[in-house]
C-alpha cells in the first residue's frame, strides 16, 4: 500500500485529474519568436478564466457576496459520461479552491478570489470542533452562511444516517500550505492584515502539528481520520515541503523583523527538498516512507518533479535536468501521466508542465495549448482526464487496502485553475506573471 497521498482532492475511493503534452522532441524545447505569444494560449487563458467565473456564478446560489467555496467536480452532462461519485457531489476541496482563488487573481477577478480567501479565513476561525488554526481537506461547496464551517457529507435515507468521508474531514499538510499560498497571493494583490495573519497562522499549525525532526528533518503528511481518532501521517512528501518552503519564505518577507519562525521554517522545508534531489538519476525522490526516514526511491509524482522548478528557489539550476527525467518517465502518448510509467494522461499535470515552461523558458509550444484546450467541457471547466480512469499508484489514506487514488473523466476545478495559471503565465508560488519571452537564468 502506498503511503504518499498528496494534497489532492480525493474521495473515499475516487478522485480525478489529467494531463496533455507534446512529443518528446518538442515538449521542453526553448521557445522562440512567434511561439512566445500564441493565439492558442491567449484563447485558452480567456476560456479557462471564463470557466472559473461560471463556476463562481453557479455555486454562489444567488448570494452575490461573502465567503464562498467552489465545488471541485461537477458533471458536464448528467445524461452522459460517468456519474459523479456521491462523496464528491458538493465537495469543495481546499487545494482546488486555493488554486481557483489564485487563478481568479490571474484572470483579473480579484473580487471572486477574495470570496474564496475569505472562506478560508472563516473556516479557520469557525471550525466545527477545532480552534487551532487548521483547515480541513474539504468543505461544503457554496456560500458560507452557517455559524460554523460546513463539512461535506450527505444524509443516507436508506441507512438513516449521515455519511461523511474520513479524508475530507482530515487535514493534509500540503492543503494547509496551499491555503496559505492563496492568502499570500491575495495579500500581494491588495495588502490585508487578515490575509497575512491567516497565512502565518496556517504556517504555525504546520510547524506545531507536522514538524518531524527525525532525519531528514522536515514536515510530515498531516493528520488523518475522524476528530476523535485522528492519527499522524508520518511519511514526508517532497511536494508538501516545497509548498511550505515557498509559503514560509513569502510570509517572512511580508512580516519583516517579526518572522524568524517562518524564515527557519522555510530553511527546514527547502533543505528537505534539497535532500530529495536524486543526483544520480537527475530527478526528485517523492519523499520518505512511512517511518519518515527511509527515502522512497521507486515511485514518482509529476508534481513533485515540476513544482520545485516552477517555484525556482535560489540554487535550483541543477534541478532543471529533471525535465529530461520527466520526459522519459512521465510521458504517455501525447501527454504526461501522474505516476512513473503512467497508464494515462493527466490534464492538471500537463498544465503544470506548461506553467513550468512559461516560468523557466518564457513560453510553451503552441501545440500544448491546443491539446489542453481540447479537454474543455460544456460547463466551462476542463476534464480531469480523456480516459475513463487513470491511476496514480497511491493510496488515499491509511484505511485504504491498496492504491485506490484514481482520476476520472469529470470536469475538475483544479485542472481548470492550473490551465488558467499556465495560460496567463501567473506563478502561484511567487504571485508574479512571467515576462513574455523571458529566459531562464540557468544555463542550458
Amino acid at each position: 500500500m502506498s503511503v504518499f497521498p498528496f494534497s489532492r482532492p480525493l474521495a473515499s475511493c475516487l478522485a480525478a485529474s489529467m494531463a496533455l503534452a507534446l512529443p518528446v522532441s518538442a515538449a521542453f524545447a526553448q521557445p522562440s519568436g512567434p511561439q512566445a505569444i500564441s493565439a492558442a494560449q491567449q484563447a485558452l487563458a480567456r476560456q479557462s478564466c471564463e470557466g472559473l467565473r461560471r463556476a463562481v456564478a453557479q455555486d454562489q446560489k444567488g448570494v452575490a457576496s461573502g465567503p464562498l467555496f467552489l465545488a471541485s467536480y461537477r458533471v458536464a452532462d448528467p445524461k452522459q459520461g460517468t456519474p459523479l461519485e456521491p462523496a464528491l457531489a458538493g465537495a469543495a476541496f481546499t487545494y482546488d479552491n486555493a488554486l481557483a482563488g489564485i487563478a481568479l487573481l490571474a484572470c483579473g477577478d480579484a473580487a471572486s478570489a477574495r470570496r474564496i480567501g475569505d472562506a478560508v479565513v472563516r473556516a479557520m476561525e469557525r471550525d466545527p470542533n477545532a480552534a487551532d488554526g487548521r483547515v480541513r481537506n474539504a468543505y461544503r461547496a457554496g456560500p458560507m452562511t452557517e455559524e460554523k464551517a460546513a463539512l461535506p457529507g450527505r444524509w443516507d435515507a436508506a441507512k438513516n444516517q449521515w455519511i461523511a468521508d474520513a479524508y475530507q474531514v482530515s487535514t493534509a499538510t500540503g492543503n494547509v500550505a496551499w491555503a496559505a499560498l492563496l492568502l499570500l497571493n491575495l495579500n500581494e494583490a491588495e495588502p490585508s492584515p487578515a490575509y497575512l495573519a491567516g497565512a502565518r497562522r496556517l504556517l504555525g499549525w504546520i510547524e506545531q502539528r507536522t514538524r518531524a525532526r527525525n532525519a531528514p528533518d522536515g514536515y510530515n503528511g498531516g493528520w488523518y481520520g475522524w476528530d476523535n481518532a485522528q492519527r499522524a501521517q508520518t511519511w514526508k512528501s517532497t511536494e508538501h515541503n516545497i509548498d511550505i518552503a515557498m509559503a514560509a519564505a513569502w510570509a517572512a518577507r511580508r512580516a519583516g523583523g517579526q518572522a524568524e519562525a517562518e524564515r527557519q521554517q522555510a530553511r527546514t522545508a527547502l533543505e528537505f527538498v534539497n535532500r530529495m534531489w536524486n543526483a544520480s538519476e537527475q530527478r526528485f525522490n517523492i519523499g520518505t516512507k512511512e517511518d519518515g526516514a527511509t527515502i522512497a526511491t521507486d515511485g514518482s509524482g509529476l508534481d513533485a518533479q515540476l513544482w520545485p522548478l516552477l517555484a525556482a528557489p535560489e540554487g535550483s539550476c541543477s534541478w532543471m535536468r529533471g525535465l529530461d527525467w520527466v520526459e522519459k518517465h512521465h510521458r504517455f502518448g501525447e501527454g504526461y501521466g501522474f505516476s512513473r510509467s503512467p497508464d494515462g494522461i493527466w490534464t492538471e499535470g500537463t498544465a503544470q508542465a506548461a506553467a513550468t515552461m512559461v516560468a523557466r523558458k518564457g513560453a510553451a509550444p503552441k501545440a500544448l495549448w491546443q491539446l489542453l484546450a481540447s479537454q474543455r467541457a460544456g460547463n466551462g471547466l476542463y476534464y480531469a482526464t480523456p480516459s475513463a480512469r487513470i491511476s496514480t499508484g497511491l493510496a488515499i489514506g491509511p484505511d485504504s487496502t491498496g492504491a485506490d487514488f484514481f482520476y476520472y473523466r469529470w470536469p475538475h476545478l483544479g485542472a481548470t485553475a492550473w490551465i488558467a495559471l499556465a495560460a496567463t503565465g501567473f506563478n502561484p508560488f511567487t504571485g508574479k506573471t512571467a515576462a513574455t519571452g523571458a529566459t531562464s537564468p540557468c544555463p542550458t
